[in-house]
């Protein structure tokens, strides 16, 4: 049997409530348009609509909006055989809203909501092991048992020679404290061969301007392939063992940035569950990165994440008109 070239996304699923006005407080808000999020679920139906092939692992409530959730991912091309629904919790719910700049302000309603309580005997082992790259956030370690669950996961994925993919997604409000969130998503840092930070990400973890080389190079080990830092709309740096450079992004009128570092994920995955020599070849790492740079712009022309995910054809031509 050939490899699989499946990415396997693992971690929370959530509604977004974002306000139908943009530009208002969540205060000032009167309506709410409800939509599907949560990281890892938005890479992995990323992934599916370019093509690729992708599965999701997690828990949502057995509720209205866990229903919900599961169908839209499916719908989109999604294997939801590792999505579980728990009788006792619900799917949680984040309000979002976009201030005047653009920029976003969480409240999150998880007290305990479903995706905290996945347990390690509840994981589908054999998705994870037969998967080419397994792909997480950190939300999934802030809370018991879902932690544990995560550890194990990444655990079983590494022994099965499963490429392991980080995208820390730091969602300040979820954690203790600043200081718990940095040590909590360092705690990991170091099994992941590949990982993706913003650049407002590397100011966090390291306290220092993004701009700073040396900031970024102390988020390097020598366990990683490549590490990749988004800089939004000026495109991307990326990092591997032999060279490191930048590739620029597009331009776009930007409605919503909801998604688009999700967007930007998932088509990197795909691009290197197709040909891991991504990691070597700085000339495929480029046109791979651009494609995903054209991705994450698209994404930002709409609202919501996944209703605004890109196809192939979508970022093609905005490449194309770009030339």
């Amino acid at each position: 049997m050939a490899a699989s070239s499946t990415i396997v996304c693992f971690g929370e699923m959530l509604i977004d409530f974002v306000p139908d006005v943009a530009g208002v407080s969540l205060a000032e808000s009167q309506g709410f348009l409800k939509a599907p999020g949560g990281a890892p679920a938005n890479v992995a139906c990323s992934i599916a609509k370019l093509g690729g092939s992708a599965a999701f692992i997690g828990k949502v409530g057995k509720d209205e909006f866990g229903f919900m959730l599961v169908d839209i991912i499916k719908k989109n091309g999604v294997n939801a055989d590792g999505v579980l629904f728990d009788e006792h919790a619900r799917t949680a719910l984040a309000f979002v809203t976009l201030k005047k700049d653009g920029e976003r302000e969480f409240m999150f309603y998880r007290n305990p909501s479903a995706d905290m309580l996945l347990k390690e005997s509840e994981l589908k082992m054999d998705i994870i092991k037969k998967a080419k790259i397994f792909h997480y956030g950190s939300i999934s370690l802030i809370t018991e048992p879902c932690r544990s669950a995560h550890m194990a996961a990444m655990k079983a994925a590494k022994q099965a020679g499963v490429l392991l993919s980080y995208d820390p997604n730091v969602r300040l409000p979820l954690w203790p404290s600043a200081e718990a969130a940095r040590q909590g998503i360092k705690s990991i840092w170091n099994e992941a061969d590949f990982i993706k930070v913003s650049d407002d990400e590397v100011e966090f973890l390291t306290q220092k301007k993004s701009d700073d080389e040396e900031a970024v190079k102390s988020l390097w080990h020598d366990g990683l392939k490549l590490m990749v830092v988004t800089d939004g709309e000026k495109g991307c740096r990326y990092y591997t063992k032999s060279f490191k450079g930048r590739v620029p992004g597009y331009s776009v009128k930007t409605v919503d940035t909801t998604g688009a570092g999700d967007s930007f994920v998932g088509s990197l995955l795909v691009s290197m569950a197709k040909d891991t020599s991504i990691f070597t070849d700085e000339a495929k790492l480029k046109q791979a990165l651009a494609f995903s740079n054209a991705c994450g712009a698209i994404c930002t022309t709409k609202k919501g994440a996944i209703p605004a995910l890109p196809s192939v054809s979508d970022a093609q031509s905005l490449m194309s008109a770009s030339k």
